[in-house]
């Protein structure tokens, strides 16, 4: 067969075919009665073993000792190959998604293009930073895709970075809060925890919803993030979680506060004080809760809290007994 119909039949070009005769990877055995080469059927065999080991990514190099060194062995230059391929397949996507970021940015020129590139390699940078003037600069120009803000927010480990890539987000055209859901999901505590501290920033009723729904998240770090923002919104529905905080001393200062801006309310302080009051049950609340509880009495502004404090005065524990008769003196200078 001449090489115009093995190119034909084959798929592989005759410029390729003079090629592979250069390297010496085949070569036509044959002859025809006016002298032209031509291609055997073993040949055109070798052509195909070619061809189905390119396919798997080898060099011509490689096919050439796959083909003709009886030692050479696949595995090693098979799992070679496999690596390489995972790493042109993460190349890829990452080019895919710097493209569809640039894309959902709509820039107006190749200005912005450039721009919009110069501030993800920022946000990706080894520097912190360079990090940090990457958030505070989409936030300045809102031209940083809101995707590569919520990917850097909920992977970020500095505190200063973080802290600027919420600030980012939260006065973003569009926050990413869809998005900043999904990260509640994360079988990450850590980006869990990063989520709802970047939701609990953002001002806006969506925003809100989520973290009402946070309230009944199995993650306790998360339930704690939303009663705390919830309450600064004057939520009623995070006084059970924040009560518990006071009760078990996580973060029990930070959720008082909370619960004394919710107290301001006339309607709700009674109720707070009242859900504070059931907690120091004899025999649920040890010494360091009563404590931590008559503190978070302190700014309620509730008959009920000014009579359990007063029997707090006399708790047979004399730390708490001291504090609460101090925060009785407060209240009545007050």
């Amino acid at each position: 067969m001449l090489i115009g119909e093995v190119a034909r039949r084959s798929g592989v070009s005759a410029r390729m075919l003079r090629h592979y005769d250069t390297l010496g990877l085949v070569r036509p055995t044959g002859r025809t009665s006016a002298g032209y080469r031509e291609y055997s059927a073993a040949d055109i065999q070798r052509i195909f073993h070619i061809e189905s080991l390119r396919s798997l990514g080898l060099s011509l190099h490689d096919v050439g000792r796959a083909l003709e060194d009886p030692a050479f062995t696949p595995a090693q230059l098979v799992e070679h190959l496999i690596d390489q391929t995972q790493e042109r397949i993460t190349r890829q996507t990452e080019l895919l998604t710097r493209l569809r970021r640039i894309g959902a940015a709509q820039p107006a020129d190749w200005k912005e293009v450039l721009h919009i590139v110069e501030l993800l390699q920022a946000l990706g940078s080894k520097s912190a930073g360079k990090r940090q003037h990457a958030a505070l600069s989409s936030a300045e120009e809102a031209s940083m895709p809101v995707e590569a803000l919520v990917e850097a927010t909920l992977s970020e480990k500095d505190p200063n970075v973080a802290g600027a890539l919420r600030w980012a987000l939260a006065r973003s055209a569009d926050s990413g809060t869809a998005l900043l859901a999904k990260g509640l999901d994360s079988p990450v505590a850590e980006v869990r925890e990063r989520a709802v501290q970047s939701i609990a920033e953002i001002p806006d009723a969506q925003a809100t919803a989520l973290l009402r729904d946070a309230l009944a998240h199995p993650d306790p770090v998360v339930r704690r993030h939303a009663a705390l923002a919830l309450g600064t919104r004057g939520v009623t529905e995070a006084v059970p979680t924040l009560i518990d905080m006071v009760v078990e001393g996580t973060n029990d200062v930070d959720a008082a506060d909370a619960l004394s801006t919710l107290a301001s309310t006339p309607a709700l302080a009674d109720q707070i004080a009242t859900g504070l009051v059931d907690r120091l049950s004899p025999g649920t609340a040890e010494s360091p809760a009563r404590r931590r509880l008559a503190q978070a009495l302190a700014d309620i502004p509730a008959t009920t809290a000014s009579h359990a404090l007063t029997d707090l005065s006399h708790d047979e524990d004399h730390a708490v007994a001291l504090t609460a008769a101090y925060i009785l003196k407060m209240r009545d200078a007050r």
